[in-house]
């Protein structure tokens, strides 16, 4: 049974998915995580992989960049594929003075500038939150030694474009990062009662550039996050 964007058949999506943003690093963490991966679906170049970890079945899949993308995924997985859970593996950009790069930020709200929300309940700015049950599953298997925030963040539609002084409020307010596609994965879990999770490593600093990791960094230094993001998938 085969959606607009999704060409898999019925079953072969576990009940959790990790989603990272790029279709590459999906194959790369399904190859990293699951020898009996296979591919499932590969629609538009967006690899979707499903298999077993230590026993128990395992999805992993691209989300694209933004929240239109994500959105579109987190939905078709959960409204045709039965999916049940979706954790968000990326990377962030982070804001408040306590995130560091490479730490790791669990976040269980998302802010956000764009509308996507705003339709989904008449005359009310719907502010869509982590499921607690899968961000104490990742609390729960950060080890000693491992920098992990937890809190919100900000879902932006601009990777470029800069609201003068936005950032320093964000700051101020104690927003931890900035991603692109959160907020609207969190209102979509909560629109067919499902669970979703957003766990980023700190890729960059809005204040600090002196630090930022490279293109291969990003690659090999996300490992605290993958760890915590299965212990929640299979939690």
């Amino acid at each position: 049974m085969a959606t607009p964007h999704i060409s898999a058949e019925p079953g072969d999506f576990a009940p959790a998915v990790l989603m990272p943003g790029d279709p590459k690093r999906a194959e790369r963490i399904a190859q990293q995580l699951m020898p009996d991966a296979r591919l499932v679906t590969d629609v538009r170049g967006m690899l979707g992989f499903t298999g077993t970890y230590e026993g128990q079945p395992l999805s992993v899949m691209g989300s694209g960049m933004g929240q239109p993308s994500a959105t579109i995924y987190v939905t078709e997985l959960m409204k045709f594929y039965g999916v049940q859970r979706v954790i968000r593996v990326g990377t962030t950009g982070g804001i408040a003075a306590k995130v560091k790069v490479g730490d790791v930020v669990i976040a269980t709200g998302a802010h956000t500038d764009s509308s996507m929300n705003d339709f989904r309940i008449p005359a009310i700015k719907f502010a869509p939150t982590a499921s607690f049950a899968l961000a104490s599953a990742a609390m729960a298997a950060v080890q000693e030694g491992d920098r992990v925030h937890v809190g919100s963040i900000v879902s932006k539609d601009h990777f470029y474009f800069a609201v003068p002084g936005q950032a320093d409020a964000l700051a101020a307010y104690g927003v931890l990062g900035v991603d692109m596609e959160a907020a609207s994965m969190y209102a979509t879990a909560a629109e067919f009662g499902r669970e979703a999770l957003t766990i980023l490593t700190v890729s960059d600093h809005l204040f600090d550039s002196s630090a930022d990791m490279s293109a291969e960094d990003r690659e090999s230094k996300f490992q605290t996050a993958l760890r915590l993001a299965v212990a929640a998938a299979l939690s």
